[in-house]
Formats: structure tokens, C-alpha cells, sequence
């Protein structure tokens, strides 16, 4: 066992100086000074927005803390201690979390890609010579009634974590490593586990409804039909032996359009399975394309050319579509939870008869989808439930957004945590 460590108190010009310093660093700025916090107490302070990012917090108190925003990017945050801590919109991506408490944090919208959330050795207070001092213990990282709702988690380690009653409600949990995690109650609803190791993991009482499931690696465990209500599912083998014909498909419609329809022909993906796709429609040319009601969670259409494409009651849950040109195109009634669509081009099209016909998005559900630096020009967000998203730095001249025209009026859904508020709007 470690030598017990007194737990360092900063009054608040000293700690606003050390943060400084630190941001000039990240910045690369002259004078700049890594920012080195180990067993800090900063207990209920304020730091929301700071960027803490490649700090060294190593063991710090935060309890009760406002760190909503907050930068801590690659930072070291080994048996950190974050309990009921505001979290929301946190960067804590490939952050060093091994040990740390969160128990009853919110972490809703958080960024916790690739973070390490494993057992550590952490700090714990103990008494000696009347003052508070710290002695060391090996814990798993804990997480008990924290929310996680409309976070990212994608590739984390939460290996023999506790998270007992947590809510991860609509995460992105792509690849995550949860062996031997203890699940208890915990609320998976909507949540993207597309490739999650669950093995050994304690899931009594967890819930799954509408979560996507495909290539989970379960061990032993077994998931009623009542804790996965509407959850999805590993293709099916037709599905499977159908991908090459889809393919080959895909491929003809690029061809069509690169010869002007002298070879090849559109294709029609209306009521496919895309998903055994995967990457493949990266940066092909499917100008009109046709995939209403396609199931197409987590495929990749980054820098595709999809003018005109109808993706009307499509399943494109986490499916990206980064840079993509989508003038014209139709999503309505689509599911595009957690979809990307950062710097794509959503402005209206151009037809043949001079008109315009604007991106359409109504009916859709875009909770926790991304918009930032889109040109949305124009765009139909009638009726659409954009709980979450981000739209950041968009181009939103002449978009259009609310009941659509005609219908009642009605009250908007939410906006909860959404950046540039509760529905499109230009930031």
C-alpha cells in the first residue's frame, strides 16, 4: 500500500490561474503549462466549458462539481471521484477513467469515446494526525445511477464496472467492452450496442427495448423476448446472402449514372436490409436512389453522392452520412437517431423543370444526430423530434421547422440538451 497523500486544497484565484495555463498549452500558445492536479479537492467547483484536455486530475474530488461542457479529452482522470456531477456534453473521449466514481453523475450527451473506465487504484480518505489524508485500494470503476442518456460510449472499456441502475437510454455504445459489468436495472433502450461484449456481464432486471443488438458477443447470457422487445437483430442468413446481389446493385446504379444510364441500371433497396453493406457505400455515386423503408443502422455513406435519394421510413440509426451531398433528398418518417450528417450538403436540388425541391425531414426522428457545419438551406424539419441534436456553425437560411402546414397546433418536442436549441436553428 501507497504512503498516505494529504488531498491538495487550491483557493479559487490559484486553481483559475493553474486552468488558464493549462489552455494555452492545448492552444499551443507561449507560456502555456500542463495542468498537473493530482488528489486536488475541487469539491462542488465550477469549471463548465474549461478545457481540461491531456490534463493530469489524477485522483481529484469533484464531487457535486459543474463540469457541464467541460474538456477533458485524453486527460487523466485515474480515481477521480465524480460523484452527482453535471457532466452534460462533456468531452471525456479516450480519457483514463479506471477506478473513478460516477455514481449518480449526468453525463447526458456526454463524449466518452475509447474512454478506459476499468479497475484502478483509487484514493480513499482516512484520518491520521487530525488531518485528512489518503490511503489507496484497488476498485472498479463505478457508475450506479448515472445517465448516460444520448451519450457516446463507442469503444469504451467498462470491464468489471459497476453500473447498477444506470440509464443508457439512446447511447452509442458501438464496440464497447462490458465483460463481467455489473447491469443490474440498468435502462439500454434505444441504445446502438452493434459489436458490445457482454460476457460475463450481470444483466438481472436490464432492459433492451429498441436497441440495436447485431453481433453482441453475449458468453453464457441469455436476453428474454421481453427485455428486448423491438430490439434489432443480427441480419438474417438471406439477408446475408443477399448483400452481394445488393452490392452488385450498387454498383450498376454508379454505373448508370457515370455513362448517363448507357450502362448499367438504377437500383431499387426498398425494404432492404442494408446493414451486411456496411462500408461499402462510401463515396459511391447513388444519386436517386430509392431505399424507403430500407434497414440501414449503422452504414456508411460518408462523402456519397445521394442527390435526390428517398430514405422515406427508413432505419438509419447511426449511420453516417459525413459530407455527404444530400440535396433533394427525402428522410421523412425515417429514424436517424444518432445519425451523422456533419458538413453534409442538405440544401434544396435543382430538377430538370427549374424548381427546387428542398432536403425533407419530416416526421423524422433525429434525437442526438448530428448537423454541425451542414448546409441545411431551406430544409422541412415538420414535425420532426430533434431531442438532442447538434446543429452547430449550419447554414439554415429558409429552413423550415414546426407543425407542418395545415396540421394543428402543437407543442414541440423537447430539445433536451440540444445544442442551437430545441430544433434547427443557424448558430
Amino acid at each position: 500500500m501507497s504512503a498516505p497523500i494529504a488531498r491538495l486544497k487550491l483557493d479559487d484565484e490559484t486553481l483559475a490561474g493553474v486552468i488558464r495555463l493549462h489552455e494555452r498549452f492545448v492552444a499551443g500558445q507561449p507560456g502555456g503549462k500542463r495542468a498537473i492536479l493530482k488528489f486536488a479537492d475541487l469539491k462542488g467547483g465550477n469549471l463548465s466549458g474549461r478545457n481540461l484536455a491531456d490534463a493530469d486530475l489524477t485522483g481529484c474530488l469533484f464531487e457535486g462539481a459543474n463540469l457541464s461542457k467541460t474538456v477533458f479529452s485524453r486527460a487523466n482522470l485515474y480515481g477521480c471521484d465524480f460523484r452527482k456531477t453535471d457532466m452534460r456534453h462533456a468531452r471525456l473521449n479516450r480519457a483514463d477513467m479506471r477506478g473513478a466514481c460516477l455514481r449518480g453523475a449526468d453525463l447526458s450527451h456526454a463524449d466518452l469515446t475509447e474512454a478506459d473506465f476499468r479497475e484502478g487504484e483509487v484514493a480513499v480518505a482516512s484520518k491520521k494526525d487530525g488531518l485528512t489524508v489518503l490511503k489507496h485500494e484497488r476498485r472498479a470503476g463505478e457508475a450506479d445511477n448515472a445517465s448516460f442518456v444520448g451519450a457516446t460510449l463507442d469503444g469504451s472499456k467498462f470491464n468489471g464496472a459497476s453500473a447498477n441502475g444506470a440509464d443508457f437510454a439512446e447511447c452509442s455504445m458501438r464496440g464497447v467492452k462490458l465483460t463481467g459489468a455489473q447491469l443490474k436495472n440498468a435502462n439500454l433502450t434505444g441504445a446502438n450496442l452493434d459489436g458490445a461484449d457482454l460476457q460475463g456481464a450481470v444483466l438481472f432486471g436490464a432492459v433492451f427495448h429498441g436497441a440495436i443488438l447485431s453481433n453482441v458477443s453475449l458468453g453464457a447470457n441469455r436476453l428474454s423476448s421481453e427485455a428486448t422487445a423491438g430490439a434489432l437483430l443480427d441480419p438474417t442468413g438471406a439477408a446475408l446472402e443477399r448483400a452481394v446481389d445488393l452490392d452488385q446493385m450498387a454498383r450498376s446504379h454508379q454505373l448508370w449514372w457515370e455513362t448517363n444510364g448507357a450502362k448499367g441500371s438504377p437500383a431499387r433497396f426498398d425494404g432492404e436490409d442494408l446493414r451486411p453493406l456496411g462500408t461499402k457505400f462510401r463515396a459511391m455515386r447513388l444519386t436517386a436512389l430509392s431505399a424507403r423503408n430500407a434497414l440501414a443502422a449503422g452504414c456508411v455513406f460518408l462523402e456519397s453522392q445521394l442527390q435526390g435519394a428517398v430514405f422515406d421510413g427508413a432505419d438509419l440509426r447511426g449511420a453516417i452520412f459525413f459530407a455527404a451531398d444530400l440535396r433533394g433528398a427525402s428522410f421523412v418518417g425515417a429514424r436517424l437517431t444518432k445519425a451523422d450528417f456533419r458538413k453534409a450538403l442538405l440544401s434544396p436540388l435543382k430538377l430538370p423543370n427549374g424548381q427546387l425541391k428542398p432536403a425533407n425531414f419530416t416526421d423524422s426522428v433525429i434525437r442526438y444526430a448530428m448537423f454541425d457545419h451542414a448546409d441545411i438551406r431551406e430544409a422541412l424539419f415538420y414535425d420532426a423530434d430533434p431531442t438532442g441534436a447538434r446543429f452547430s456553425g449550419v447554414n439554415a437560411a429558409g429552413m423550415k421547422r414546426g407543425p407542418r402546414p395545415g396540421s394543428p397546433p402543437a407543442a414541440q418536442t423537447g430539445g433536451d440538451g440540444a445544442e442551437g436549441g430545441s430544433a434547427p436553428v443557424a448558430a
